[in-house]
C-alpha cells in the first residue's frame, strides 16, 4: 500500500551513482524522492530533465531531490553523466525501498515477468521524516504533478 501525506517515511540507506551511501534520516531538510522505472527510457528521461531544468526552484525551497530506480549504480552513473542531472540518483537494486513506499510494480509489469521495477512516484519528506506529499502512478507513461510537489515544499 502506498504511503499518504502524514505517514512516517520509512528510513533507508541506498547507494548513489558514485557508490556513496544516502540515508534518509541523515537529511536535515525536506527531501523529494522521485521513483522512476528505468534509466534511459524516454518518459523517465523527460521526468528527470523536467526536474533538473527547474532544480533552482527546489533548491530555493531548501529541498534536496533524489531519483530512485532499481537500476544498478553503474547504469545510473552513465544516465546521470549523459543527461547531466544536478541531483543524486540512488540504486534500489532489489526494489525493497520502492516496496516500502508502495511504489513497486508486481511481477506482471511486463510480459517478461520483471519483478523489481519501481512505479513512477513522487514523495516529499520533511526534516522530521513525515510524508507531506505522496503520488504513486500506476501508468508509467504519466508524469508526477511537479506543481503539487513544489507547493508541498512551499507549505501551500
Amino acid at each position: 500500500m502506498a504511503l499518504s501525506s502524514g505517514d512516517d517515511a520509512p528510513d533507508f540507506t541506498l547507494y548513489d551513482s558514485e557508490t556513496e551511501p544516502f540515508t534518509l534520516s541523515d537529511q536535515s531538510g525536506p527531501t523529494v524522492l522521485l521513483f522512476f522505472p528505468g534509466a534511459f527510457t524516454s518518459v523517465c528521461t523527460t521526468e528527470l530533465n523536467t526536474v533538473g531544468n527547474d532544480y533552482d526552484r527546489y533548491k530555493d525551497l531548501g529541498a534536496q531531490v533524489v531519483g530512485i530506480s532499481t537500476d544498478s549504480p553503474f547504469a545510473l552513473a552513465e544516465f546521470k553523466k549523459v543527461h547531466d542531472f544536478p541531483f543524486r540518483l540512488l540504486s534500489d537494486h532489489d526494489g525493497s525501498v520502492a516496496q516500502a513506499y508502495g511504489a513497486k510494480y508486481d511481477h506482471d509489469f511486463t510480459p517478461m515477468g520483471l519483478d523489481r521495477v519501481a512505479k513512477r512516484a513522487a514523495f516529499v519528506i520533511d526534516a522530521d521524516q513525515t510524508v507531506t506529499y505522496a503520488e504513486v502512478l500506476d501508468n508509467a507513461g504519466e508524469q508526477p504533478n511537479f506543481d503539487a510537489v513544489l507547493s508541498a515544499l512551499d507549505g501551500d
